[in-house]
């Protein structure tokens, strides 16, 4: 078998499942299990990884006023779909509406 870091997302997650059908449905040793949990948790930090190497390649098309369609970066649509500020946190506008 691979080394998790070495499996693409699908078959990593393919991986995980059967783990977690393994550990949830056979009667397995001590040993065994802590092996099979030990995988999974190495899988799971791929399939983390690989999720968080395409969110910061996600770009989404927004339409401008004007009708101009321009990319964007994942996370600034997801901070205007929150009303927040990238890396203000939303405290520091809350303390300002209250002034």
């Amino acid at each position: 078998m691979r080394k998790p870091a070495s499996m693409s997302f699908e078959k990593a997650l393919e991986r995980l499942e059967a783990i977690v059908e393994k550990l949830e449905s056979e009667e397995l040793g001590l040993d065994a299990s802590l092996a099979f949990f030990e995988e999974g948790i190495g899988l799971s930090r791929v399939c983390q990884e690989r999720l968080a190497e395409v969110e910061r390649r996600v770009e989404i098309v927004m339409k401008e006023a004007r009708g101009e369609y321009r990319t964007v970066p994942f996370e600034e649509t997801t901070a205007a779909a929150t009303g927040t500020e990238p890396d203000s946190g939303g405290a520091t506008e809350a303390a300002e509406r209250e002034e």
